[in-house]
């Protein structure tokens, strides 16, 4: 069984529900972070799930000098700690350099620490130094017992408040990524939180040229499968219009078609605790 983690007031891992850690992409305006919200948590409490509310302040690592970024680290956090004191939400957002990571600890409940940069051990130790729960995704370079090496980094630190790891798929080839499953079981062995990014792993690395592409209809069958094996949350970033998102609509999930896939993978959560437990 994995440990507990607390973010804000939202549990994940051990016997706590499936926790849905969603939001749009990057932030784009306060009003579609507030349409995301209001969506989002209807939904989960409607079924009984854990939220965490994610959208990214600065997306430092867009394949293009002309790509949408978002509003800027610090007026992003600024809006998502205003989301948060509306909500009573939970919100995690990314950090991509050691000086973001104690701006970020005063306005987030758990910090991100993006793909690309999951080896990058001063940056690793100084979000797990913050005092918050830290979330690291899986490089797409990445076997997942490289991420065990990842939590043993993260809780040497004295501070240290708990982590999930992320599957996101890994490279195949160009412009592509699969997802291996057994790679949800290997990183369970750390004993934290696992949790399943379906919409990354869906989506086609830099296969529009000067932007990333996606598939979107694949979503639902790789959050299922995941589901199944057992994770303890499934990331999804989600949109109300994905084809005008400014950032990765290609492999966001429309905010409207939520309920539905939500309330699916609720219930092969039900199924699979009942039949096999936690782990």
């Amino acid at each position: 069984m994995a440990n507990t983690v607390k973010i804000g007031p939202t549990a994940i891992g051990g016997k706590a529900p499936l926790c849905l850690i969603a939001g749009p992409c990057a932030i784009e305006s306060m009003a579609i972070l507030r349409q995301a919200a209001e969506a989002l948590l209807a939904v989960t409490e409607k079924l009984g799930l854990g939220l965490v509310f994610k959208s990214s302040c600065d997306k430092a690592n867009r394949s293009s000098l002309a790509s949408f970024r978002g509003p800027g680290f610090e007026e992003g956090l600024g809006m998502l700690a205003d989301l948060k004191k509306e909500f009573g939400l939970a919100v995690v957002s990314d950090v991509h350099e050691t000086w973001q990571v104690a701006k970020a600890a005063k306005a987030l409940d758990l910090i991100q620490i993006p793909a690309f940069l999951a080896r990058q051990t001063d940056l690793l130790l100084a979000a797990a130094a913050s005092g918050l729960p830290v979330q690291v995704k899986k490089g797409q370079f990445m076997a997942p017992e490289d991420m065990l090496l990842v939590a043993d980094k993260l809780a040497s630190e004295p501070n240290f408040a708990g982590l999930t790891l992320v599957e996101r798929g890994a490279c195949f080839g160009y412009h592509n990524l699969v997802v291996d499953l057994r790679s949800l079981v290997v990183m369970a062995r750390s004993g934290w939180p696992v949790v399943f990014d379906a919409t990354h792993s869906a989506q086609l690395p830099t296969a529009a040229g000067s932007a990333s592409g996606g598939q979107r209809e694949f979503i639902p069958a790789l959050a299922r499968g995941a589901v199944a094996v057992g994770v303890d949350g499934v990331f999804l970033e989600t949109h109300p219009i994905p084809d005008q998102a400014l950032c990765d609509g290609p492999n966001q999930w429309p905010l409207a078609e939520l309920k539905p896939l939500l309330t699916e993978l609720a219930a092969i959560d039900r199924l699979a605790k009942e039949r096999v437990g936690p782990r």
